[in-house]
């Protein structure tokens, strides 16, 4: 009996170092610095220019095998600046890949 038990918790631990070897192996995949080849600039908002706010926003853009970018999510960042990093990031286009990518950028805003 005590050698089933300890069968049995040995083939758990080895399931359980597969299963995150194949997460680590997957994310690792999924997120990677693809080369930038176009980018927008943002527009800079009005109501941040009044208040001379400056800083950046820090974005995690999901970039579909095409180079073109999915979805956007805010990560840090002013709340009158990020709509604006949003808009910009969503037109940017990265080089082609054989699938997804999250890509995270900083977009910088300055009142100059």
């Amino acid at each position: 009996m005590k050698i089933a038990l300890h069968q049995w918790a040995f083939r758990a631990f080895v399931v359980a170092a597969v299963l995150s070897l194949v997460a680590v192996s997957t994310e690792a995949q999924e997120s990677g610095r693809r080369r930038l080849l176009s980018q927008a600039a943002p527009a800079y908002p009005k109501l941040a220019r009044r208040m001379s706010l400056h800083g950046v926003v820090k974005l995690d853009a999901l970039v579909a095998p095409d180079g073109t970018v999915k979805a956007v999510e805010v990560k840090g960042g002013h709340p009158v600046l990020a709509p604006a990093a949003v808009d910009a990031v969503r037109r940017w286009k990265w080089e082609s890949a054989p699938q997804q990518s999250h890509e995270v950028v900083e977009v910088k805003f300055s009142p100059q």
